[in-house]
């Protein structure tokens, strides 16, 4: 991958604060621009819209948060659904600072364009998806280790994991502060160890 041009980078880490903080109708070109430090010329030289920036700025959040959960401890765990619950308790110590410091990107977007931009709506959801693939994975290995079954599956459960982590967020916003993400992941924790318990059906 050819290295991202220094104004480019600044127009995306700006589009990310900034659609965090008052979502994507409410962010401008010229507020990007102003928060990046760069000429309006600079923004189009880059980006042909104030869509197409969203479009990238998604696939840069998507690199980012790639990065970040391939990096992450709870993979050094070797029983799998301790590496499951790992994966819950990081989740939940990302939950720090200001509530657009820990909020999703994916999740603030989507809610606001999944009906009038196509285009990214189906960015969210292969984000989502990118993220949601190795949770499977994860699910798929507890399920064989701990011989549970039922009428589920590895996908549904990670469709459910990432569904009560981006609706903690919207609580978040809606109590304006963490805590009740934080008790919301407390809950889905213990879910899954009652879901995984005893190697009996579940359903």
């Amino acid at each position: 991958m050819e290295p991202r041009h220094q104004s480019k980078t600044k127009l995306l880490d700006a589009t990310v604060r900034l659609v965090r903080t008052k979502g994507y109708a409410a962010t401008r070109i010229d507020d990007v621009c102003a928060e990046a430090g760069v000429t309006k010329g600079s923004f189009f030289h880059h980006f042909k819209s104030k869509e197409d920036l969203a479009l990238s700025a998604l696939s840069y959040w998507e690199e980012n948060a790639v990065a970040l959960f391939a990096s992450a401890p709870y993979h050094e765990i070797a029983d799998p659904l301790e590496r499951l619950l790992a994966y819950v308790d990081f989740r939940k110590a990302i939950l720090q600072g200001d509530l657009p410091e820990f909020t999703c990107l994916v999740g603030t977007i989507v809610q606001e364009t999944y009906r009038t931009h196509p285009e990214m709506s189906a960015a969210c959801e292969r984000n989502l998806v990118t993220h949601g693939r190795p949770l499977e994975v994860e699910i798929e290995a507890a399920i064989e280790a701990y011989g549970v079954t039922g009428d589920w599956t590895a996908e549904s459960l990670s469709w459910h994991i990432q569904s009560v982590i981006q609706g903690s967020f919207i609580l978040a916003k809606a109590k304006g502060g963490a805590s009740v993400a934080v008790d919301s992941l407390d809950h889905l924790r213990r879910y899954l160890e009652l879901l995984f318990s005893g190697g009996r059906t579940v359903r």
